[in-house]
């Protein structure tokens, strides 16, 4: 019996006391939350905000991320919208740090890749 039919999934353990399989999906919820939690994130492109999300499932946050897996390793696309006044360059390194540290210690995979794209800035509410 097949749970994780018509997804992708990647097997994290397999062993005498069984496998453990994760749809790429949840990498990707993963590294939505780790970069949403980054100070100057306004939120991930084509997606609405953690208050929204809140409410409407955690699905939402998989948006604006691109998840490649190959040999236990993952490539990671993100594109997310700045809030204005902060540093591009410093926000993006935080994003990759944050992203490779939440999806190795929560899935055991090796994070290779974590490329960042600034898709627009969020000006805020005047």
């Amino acid at each position: 019996m097949d749970m994780a039919e018509n997804r992708n999934t990647i097997n994290i353990k397999s062993d005498e006391s069984g496998e453990i399989k994760v749809a790429d999906e949840v990498v990707a919820i993963i590294a939505g939350l780790a970069a949403t939690e980054v100070e100057g994130v306004s939120s991930m492109a084509g997606n609405i905000t953690n208050e929204i999300v809140s409410r409407l499932g955690m699905k939402n946050l998989s948006k604006g991320i691109q998840i490649e897996i190959a040999d236990n390793e993952v490539v990671v696309d993100v594109a997310l919208n700045i809030a204005y006044g902060y540093s591009i360059p410093e926000v993006s390194t935080k994003v990759q740090e944050k992203v490779k540290s939440a999806i190795e210690t929560m899935t055991g995979l090796s994070v290779a890749t974590i490329n960042v794209r600034i898709a627009s800035v969020d000006m805020g509410e005047n």
